[in-house]
C-alpha cells in the first residue's frame, strides 16, 4: 500500500487529534484540504490562528468570549441572582441554545476526580466562592454530569455553598423528550420518578 507524503501524514495526525474526528475521518478532512483552492485554505489557516488569538476564558465567569468580561456577565437583563454552574465552557453554548436560562455562569474547569488526581484545588471554586460573596446571588444551579464523578462534585459543591442565602438547586434528569420507557435505563427511570413535577 502506498504511504501518503510526510506533509499528508502529519496534517492527518494533527487532525485526529480532534475531538470527535477518527483517523478516516482526519484522512478525508487532509485529502480535501490539500486539494481545495489555496484561497480557501488560507482562508481556513487564518479563520484557525485568529480564533485561538482572540477567544479566551473570561476573567467572571470563564465562560469563552473575545472580550471581558463576557456579553452575558454585563447583560443587565440576565438574572443576577441566579448562577448556573457548569463543568466546562463549551455547556454555556449548549444552554444558551437552549434558551430557557436567563440568569448567569460559572464554569468550573472540570469536576472532582480523585482517581485522575483531581481535587477541589483544581476547579475555579475560589472565584466562585468571591462571587457568591460579592454578587447578589440567591440560586445556585447546579448543571453537571449525572455519573459518579458529576454526583460526587454536585454533593461537595452543595455541602460547601449551600447557605440560608442561596438555595442550590440541581437540574432534573429523567426521559428525554419524545421518547418512552422502553428506551430508558433503569437510572434515568429512578432519577425521572426522583425528578417528577406536580402537573398545573
Amino acid at each position: 500500500m502506498t504511504r501518503l507524503p510526510d506533509p499528508l501524514s502529519i496534517l492527518v495526525a494533527a487532525l485526529s487529534r480532534l475531538p470527535g474526528i477518527g483517523p478516516r475521518s482526519a484522512e478525508r478532512i487532509a485529502l480535501h484540504v490539500v486539494q481545495s483552492d489555496a484561497a480557501h485554505v488560507e482562508h481556513l489557516a487564518h479563520a484557525l490562528a485568529e480564533a485561538r488569538r482572540r477567544i479566551r476564558p473570561c476573567e467572571r465567569c470563564g465562560a469563552l468570549t473575545e472580550t471581558s468580561p463576557c456579553a452575558i456577565c454585563e447583560a443587565p437583563a440576565r438574572d443576577a441572582h441566579a448562577l448556573c454552574i457548569v463543568e466546562r465552557a463549551t455547556d454555556v453554548f449548549t444552554l444558551e441554545k437552549a434558551g430557557a436560562f436567563r440568569g448567569r455562569y460559572h464554569v468550573l474547569g472540570g469536576r472532582l476526580s480523585p482517581v485522575n488526581g483531581v481535587g477541589p484545588e483544581d476547579l475555579r471554586l475560589d472565584s466562585l466562592a468571591e462571587r457568591l460573596a460579592t454578587e447578589p446571588i440567591r440560586e445556585m444551579i447546579l448543571a453537571l454530569g449525572t455519573d459518579v464523578e458529576g454526583d460526587a462534585t454536585a454533593h461537595y459543591l452543595a455541602q460547601r455553598f449551600s447557605s440560608p442565602q442561596v438555595q442550590v438547586t440541581r437540574l432534573a434528569a429523567g426521559l428525554p423528550a419524545g421518547s418512552g420507557l422502553d428506551f430508558a435505563d433503569d437510572l434515568t427511570l429512578s432519577r425521572a420518578l426522583e425528578g417528577r413535577q406536580p402537573l398545573r
